[in-house]
This record gives structure tokens, C-alpha cells and sequence, in this order.
């Protein structure tokens, strides 16, 4: 990837040219693009997508993304700092055909930025097309490693697979929680399927006794034998890196089975609480990582909870806290490169040169962004962030820290 630097002129003596190339250097003051305003201010309107599930099972998380983007989008609208944003939500049901074609309408649209996809397998088949394009995409919750594999346009918000099962394995050992554990699966997932894999082996490094492993497919709704031979086999600890929906089922299965293990789960299973009829009960103790804890006390995560359950008449999920800061991740790259690039006036800007400012900046080691779901995030050349996991447990109905 190449940045063209303008050519700084100096009156009446000589002219210095300068070049820098790789997407991982530092932007460099002095340094002003097409967009460049001249007094280091970020303004202008930017046409951001959210592309999710808006309907359909998996529309628990789609929606909460969409809710938590648009919180932020109207905070920053109404500061009046002559930068804003436009949202746009596509539905894609969970569906990567029909991830593409939302992808599409919003190129119509003519998007500058994605805040998605939402979902694992869409954001795969997302990301190669926006890869060949030049738009760039942060995505909330898509946490495969493929999602950003060889794909320098695609960032996560969200912990990628390979840190979600190795930190769920380590805390695990750590906090003393099982003598035996087994894992259930869906082995047609690729999100559920990575988790699996890296908790595996990190279970193996750290001594855990993993004493049942069994699978399941997209369209299982009897888990009696997954159940039983965790059961059988004397697990103390079931991990499920699963979506809320099967994990749903298997409670309701291991309860109806006399079986009363603890259970520990990924982000997937955020949301598990909002399902409509079922008993909220039978999560009380499941125990999963998140980066966010909604009982959270400090300022920022306190304002989100209060205006999300104000806006929405319930408490934000992780993956609406994703979605929040997916969007000031953005404004807050926008305006680093912008203060040390003389301004920027992102109206207009073609999706393909926005692309490559955020690039630049997303892998400049000086650049962190804070957020209701991580202090001091910053991230690596692959695409994946580094921020604290927090540990949750579902008390009398609700997340509480651990």
C-alpha cells in the first residue's frame, strides 16, 4: 500500500519531496490528503453501514449492534463539532448471500465505512468482497480469524476466536472452577468451531481434564446425548462455545436431565437472557467472557447502560456495546489523522482513500481508542484488538462482574 505525501513548498529557496509507504507507519504530520482541511479538524459527513441480522435467529445480535451504532451516532451528531454521521442498517438474516447483497446496497448507498458484519460467516464472505473494493470494516462481534486473514482492510472489535477460547481456558484453570470438563459444539460453525479448537489446546497446556467432547450441527435441537455423556463421563464444568439459542436448550435439556453442572460460556452466548419464553432461571451461575459488564460503575459505561435500557427498555448486551464503539472507534481514527494531518473533511471522500487513511491509522502503534468494552484498545497488523476480558456471571437475572 502506497500514501502519497504532497510535495511542502518552501517560497523563493527549494522543494522537499517527501515518500512514505506501508500500512503500519505513523501518518506523519504534515502530511494532508485530498480531504485535508488545514486547521487539523475533523468535519464533514461520514456514511457509515451496519450490516447484521435484523430479523431471523439471530437477530438478538444484529439489532443490538444497530441500537448501540445509532446511540453513538446521535451522541456525535450532537456535539457540533461540524462532524457527523449517517447510518444505514442492512439485514442479512445471518446469511452470507445475503450479507453480499446488503453489502451491495449500501455501495449503492455509497457507504464509506462498515461498522460489521455482525455475524461469522456473512463477515467472511463480506470482507473478500470489501477487500477488493477498498472499504474498509470493523467488525463488532465477527471473531473467526478468517474474517481477517489476509484481508488488510478488515479490523475486530471483538476478541478473535483463537484469544476468546485460550483466555476461557486459562481462567478457568486459574480460578480453580472444574476437576473435569466437558465441551459441546457446533462443528458447522466456524465461530464455534475456533473457540473450540484454541480452548482445547490450551487446555491440554495448562492440565484440564477435558473428559467429554461432543458436536452438533446448525438444526440440532436435541442435545440429550451431548448432555449425557457430559453427564455420564462426571463433568463438574461444561464449556459451550456456542450462540445463546442452542446454549438455550442444552440448560433446558441438563435441567429436565437432573444434571447441574456449571456452565461457561463466550460472548455468543450474550443475550441468552433476552430469549423470548425462556426460563431465565436456569442460566442463574452460567458464567462467560465478555468485555463488557453492564454493572460496570464507571462514567461512560453507566451513561450507555442508562441511555441504551432508555432508548430500548432494556440492558445492552456486549454486542450493543460492540456496535457503540465500533462507531467511536472510527470518529476517533478519523480525528487522530486528522489532527496530524493538517484537518479533514470526510464529505465526499472516496471509500477507497478513506480506507487507507483508517488503515494507516488502525496500525499506527500511537493510536488507542477507548470504549464502554476497553480502555487502550489498539490493534495489531493482522486485524484483531487487544483489550481486557472480564469475567460475568448471571445473578437473579442479570450479568454481574466476577
Amino acid at each position: 500500500m502506497k500514501k502519497k505525501l504532497l510535495s511542502l513548498m518552501m517560497v523563493g529557496a527549494m522543494v522537499l519531496s517527501m515518500t512514505a509507504c506501508g500500512q503500519g507507519g505513523n501518518t506523519g504530520s504534515g502530511n494532508t490528503g485530498s480531504g485535508a482541511t488545514g486547521n487539523g479538524a475533523l468535519t464533514g459527513t461520514l456514511k457509515l453501514g451496519v450490516i447484521g441480522p435484523l430479523t431471523g435467529g439471530a437477530a438478538i445480535y444484529g439489532n443490538a449492534v444497530a441500537n448501540g451504532a445509532k446511540i453513538a451516532v446521535d451522541e456525535i451528531n450532537a456535539e457540533g463539532t461540524g462532524f457527523t454521521i449517517e447510518l444505514q442498517a442492512q439485514d442479512d438474516e445471518h446469511d452470507a448471500e445475503k450479507s453480499v447483497n446488503a453489502y451491495h446496497q449500501l455501495q449503492d448507498w455509497g457507504v464509506q465505512a462498515i461498522a460489521g458484519t455482525v455475524t461469522t460467516t456473512p463477515c467472511i464472505a463480506v470482507s473478500a468482497e470489501a477487500n477488493s473494493d477498498r472499504v474498509f470494516m470493523l467488525t463488532p462481534s465477527a471473531s473467526a480469524v478468517a474474517v481477517t486473514e489476509g484481508k488488510d482492510n478488515v479490523f475486530q472489535l471483538c476478541f478473535a476466536d483463537p484469544n476468546q477460547g485460550s483466555a476461557s481456558a486459562q481462567y478457568i484453570f486459574d480460578n480453580k472452577l472444574a476437576t473435569k470438563v466437558a465441551i459441546i459444539y457446533n462443528n458447522a460453525d466456524a465461530y464455534s468451531t475456533g473457540i473450540y479448537q484454541t480452548f482445547k489446546a490450551k487446555a491440554g497446556e495448562l492440565g484440564l481434564d477435558i473428559v467429554s467432547e461432543t458436536t452438533f450441527t446448525d438444526d440440532t435441537t436435541d442435545f440429550s446425548v451431548q448432555v449425557g455423556d457430559a453427564k455420564s463421563n462426571g463433568a463438574d464444568l461444561v464449556f459451550l462455545p456456542i450462540y445463546y439459542t442452542p446454549a438455550s436448550l442444552i440448560l433446558q435439556q441438563a435441567a429436565s436431565a437432573g444434571y447441574s453442572p456449571k456452565f461457561f460460556g463466550v460472548d455468543g452466548m450474550d443475550g441468552i437472557l433476552t430469549i423470548e419464553g425462556f426460563d431465565t432461571s436456569l442460566a442463574e451461575g452460567v458464567m462467560l467472557l465478555t468485555p463488557f459488564s453492564a454493572d460496570a460503575t464507571d462514567d461512560l459505561t453507566k451513561n450507555f447502560v442508562a441511555k441504551y435500557n432508555e432508548n430500548y427498555g432494556e440492558v445492552p448486551s456486549q454486542f450493543a456495546a460492540d456496535g457503540y464503539d465500533c462507531a467511536y472507534a472510527i470518529k476517533a481514527a478519523l480525528e487522530f489523522y486528522a489532527a496530524k494531518n493538517g484537518g479533514l473533511d470526510v464529505t465526499g471522500m472516496g471509500a477507497d482513500e478513506l480506507c487507507e487513511i483508517l488503515i494507516s491509522v488502525f496500525t499506527d502503534p500511537d493510536f488507542s481508542a477507548d470504549g464502554v468494552t476497553g480502555l487502550g484498545m489498539v490493534w495489531d497488523a493482522n486485524g484483531q484488538v487487544n483489550k481486557q476480558p472480564k469475567a460475568v456471571v448471571i445473578k437473579d437475572g442479570v450479568y454481574v462482574g466476577m
